[in-house]
């Protein structure tokens, strides 16, 4: 599809959701939701959860559309809302258990030495597997591109924190990587072994 006739419709379609045109806000819907929902379970790991943060944040940008101002992208717009939302929930479910000012691991994966075998699906799901705090920080800020300063402010922890927590991430899922073949075996020092 052309970029300027996707970018008219789109414009068309805000305008629509503006005007709270109930069309518009399903087409709209429809248009975003999959990948949206993606996002969604990115943070929570439960589909019934993602689902319901998905519908809430969907009406918080429907509320709010008019606050777009036609910079940037629309998606990166509402993938923030979905963020926010998915954070709010992980704070109000207290779920999400973020440790203290850590030391940083000591060592960084070799992303070098990854088999090509290795899909995008397959790292998803490693994602998926890590403890609560590593893959809030991980998506907020290997994914969705926060920094560690705004991820601090929206977790109310300090930015050596998540900078640790990013640091753990990477280690644990390096571990993973390996125990599955899709790096080369590596001994692991004393400390890594005992986590």
């Amino acid at each position: 599809m052309n970029f300027k006739i996707y970018r008219a419709s789109e414009v068309e379609l805000i305008s629509g959701c503006i005007k709270r045109d109930g069309s518009a806000q399903k087409r709209l819907y429809d248009t975003y939701s999959s990948k949206m929902y993606a996002v969604c379970y990115r943070y929570v790991k439960d589909s019934m959860e993602a689902e319901d943060i998905l519908v809430t944040a969907f009406m918080k940008a429907f509320d709010k559309i008019e606050q777009f101002k036609q910079e940037g992208s629309f998606e990166g717009w509402i993938r923030r809302i979905m963020v926010n939302e998915a954070l709010t929930h992980l704070r109000k479910k207290r779920s999400m258990y973020l440790e203290t000012d850590l030391e940083q691991a000591d060592r960084e994966p070799d992303y070098e030495t990854l088999s090509h075998h290795l899909e995008a699906e397959d790292l998803l799901n490693l994602i998926e597997e890590l403890p609560s705090g590593y893959r809030v920080v991980f998506n907020m800020y290997a994914i969705d591109g926060y920094s560690h300063k705004e991820i601090a402010e929206q977790l109310g922890i300090s930015e050596n924190t998540s900078k640790s927590q990013l640091s753990r991430a990477r280690v644990h899922l390096q571990k993973k990587l390996a125990q599955h073949d899709w790096i080369p075996n590596q001994k692991l020092s004393n400390d890594e072994s005992a986590t």
